[in-house]
């Protein structure tokens, strides 16, 4: 069993634990994650994180996502500096960063035409940015092309350490609705992507894909399933190589609510998963005579239906 392996199964059975005990009263384990920061922006969908979390990239959107941007935020000193627009973002729909673990490529995807003879949008394709070291800035954006990229849309890259390409895509290949592809990283070359497999993948959702960086599990979002809480729920499946994938397994009460809950990420062998809520636990005020005080509290609470990051702080379900 790999070491990432062994932190997810004690996570799991954590999990189990801490909702016996949660229903006693106790502390939940999901906390906001930077809530000053995040709570800023209206909506902010999916981040991701260099291995050694000191830099964070994250897509900031409007709340109908007229404008999608990725920006970033570097950490000096112990402390979080002001969030910047990155350098290759765009007028165009940006979104969904993967940082490799390395730190010096970063995938993302975007609608930007291949070049500049049109300003017509695209459909959504996966683009990369390289950077020679930290300190660098990252290069001009270039489109993977094929045979990753299509005349369909393809979402949320996460990449392991041996280069495979995971993946989300709507196309013909799907089983009719968004499934999740893997395309071989092959003599510095993407294969043609191909179903991740049945064992995952369905007639249904199956989206929002990241894997391990050694290929020995997955975690993904189902959207309204049978065994879930409502909504998109966060699902893990682990493997023996990346043609074989068991059942997946559903990560349970304490991670999924009832809402729309997705793209998770974990950093490098980070303690942490991070992943995206559109939890809400605004309540209507009961007080006879509320003031704006307590109007404005309840409106913009963390956990206002709006997406957000959340993060797993319990450490005692995760052991290195």
């Amino acid at each position: 069993m790999t070491n990432y392996r062994l932190i997810i199964c004690l996570m799991l059975l954590s999990l189990f634990s801490n909702y016996t005990a949660n229903s006693q009263g106790n502390l939940g384990i999901v906390a906001p994650f930077l809530p000053d920061v995040f709570s800023r922006f209206p909506v902010v969908r999916d981040l991701t994180m260099t291995a050694d979390g000191s830099e964070v990239y994250f897509t900031a959107q409007s709340p109908l996502s007229e404008i999608s941007s990725i920006v970033c935020m570097k950490k000096k000193m112990g402390k979080w500096l002001e969030p910047e627009l990155t350098n290759f973002s765009s007028g165009y729909q940006d979104m969904e960063p993967f940082i490799s673990h390395d730190g010096k490529k970063l995938y993302f995807v975007s609608n930007r035409p291949l070049d500049q003879t049109t300003k017509a949008d695209k459909d959504f394709d996966i683009w990369l940015v390289e950077r020679k070291d930290v300190e660098s800035e990252w290069t001009a954006p270039v489109n993977l092309g094929l045979p990753v990229n299509s005349k369909e849309n393809e979402f949320y890259p996460s990449v392991a350490i041996s280069g495979n390409l995971y993946f989300t895509c709507d196309g013909p290949n799907s089983k009719g609705k968004d499934d999740i592809f893997i395309s071989k990283f092959i003599n510095g070359n993407y294969a043609i992507p191909v179903s991740v497999g049945d064992a995952i993948n369905t007639e249904g959702y199956e989206f929002n894909a990241f894997v391990a960086p050694d290929e020995s599990f997955l975690l993904f979002t189902c959207y309204n399933r049978k065994d879930g809480f409502g909504s998109g729920d966060l699902y893990i499946s682990f493997s023996s190589s990346p043609a074989s994938w068991s059942e997946p397994l559903n990560l349970g009460p304490e991670i999924n609510s009832p809402q729309m809950d997705y793209c998770p990420f974990m950093a490098g062998n980070t303690d942490f998963l991070y992943f995206t809520s559109k939890r809400n636990t605004i309540q209507p005020i009961s007080t006879t005579n509320p003031s704006m005080n307590d109007l404005l509290h309840e409106l913009n609470k963390y956990d206002n239906g709006s997406s957000r990051i959340y993060i797993i702080t319990n450490h005692s379900f995760i052991k290195k």
